[in-house]
């Protein structure tokens, strides 16, 4: 049983039916309570049947019950292990919670959305998406809002080793930049949710014209992902106060620098080179400490 049970939980939430939201909000508050639970226990308590448990099962790709309470058995012991019982990653932040608190939640969410999302990271999709960055003529980034940030930062990135990648924000821009991609040409689309519009529209357009697509997103069955030649999910959940937060690009981002590495590695020294160039470039342009 993978260690990351929580995080693929998290990430079907929103695609799961409603009575199965309600299995998944129960279990993500407290994985230790649910998994001493029986299956009878466990419907009761999300006010629910138990063939609707069978088929929250089935969505997590689980042979049946008992392996999710061995799994949420795991992931109770894990964040045991932590040493941060005041931390509870299923709860939100109150609008009374103390400052003290509140610091510590997000700087805890945030790392902790690094490390499930390394964790579960396809590294297949990873190499595979490695391979046609390497290979295209052209790199298209694309995202709304806060996924806009992470995708200017895969370019700029991309673009330190030379690679021809762009960035957009703007559906218009972006629409008209995927309309003529050339076959094996790659669009990279950033979306938390996987359900924007303008992000499914971009990677349909670029199909259209025969470009590869690949998008990062939390939600693996979401209509992003299944536009998309090559999905890599990432681990963040988004609250009360923390929608668009920083946990989600924190993940996001993560994901990134793991195909910029990828990327660097397969051009090594040739990378190293452009990295260098790149840095005197702007070199000039820091300040030095003015002599005393």
């Amino acid at each position: 049983m993978s260690v990351d049970l929580l995080s693929h939980i998290r990430s079907l939430h929103d695609s799961l039916p409603k009575a199965e939201r309600g299995i998944a909000d129960l279990v993500l508050r407290d994985p230790g309570a649910a998994a001493e639970r029986t299956i009878s226990e466990l419907a009761r308590a999300c006010g629910t049947s138990e063939t609707t448990v069978h088929r929250f099962c089935r969505n997590l790709d689980l042979r049946g019950y008992a392996q999710l309470r061995i799994g949420l058995a795991a992931e109770a012991e894990r964040l045991r292990a932590d040493h941060r019982p005041v931390l509870d990653l299923g709860s939100d932040i109150g609008a009374e919670e103390p400052l003290d608190q509140v610091v510590r939640k997000i700087g805890f969410a945030n790392a902790r959305a690094a490390e499930e999302t390394a964790a579960q990271l396809d590294l297949t999709a990873l190499a595979a998406l490695a391979d046609a960055a390497q290979a295209a003529r052209r790199i298209d980034f694309f995202g709304v809002g806060s996924s806009a940030l992470a995708a200017e930062d895969g370019a700029r990135k991309l673009l330190r080793l030379g690679h021809a990648a762009a960035w957009w924000s703007d559906v218009h821009a972006a629409l008209t930049s995927a309309a003529v991609l050339r076959p094996g040409d790659l669009v990279i689309a950033v979306s938390h949710s996987g359900r924007v519009r303008e992000v499914v529209d971009v990677l349909t357009e670029a199909h259209r014209s025969k470009a590869v697509t690949a998008v990062i997103t939390s939600n693996p069955r979401s209509p992003a992902a299944e536009k998309a030649d090559m999905v890599l999910t990432t681990s963040a959940r988004e609250t009360t106060f923390r929608s668009g937060g920083t946990s989600s690009r924190s993940a996001q981002l993560t994901v990134l620098d793991c195909l910029y590495v990828a990327l660097a590695q397969r051009s090594h020294p040739r990378a190293v080179d452009d990295l260098e160039r790149a840095h005197d470039a702007v070199r000039s342009r820091t300040l030095r400490r003015a002599r005393s």
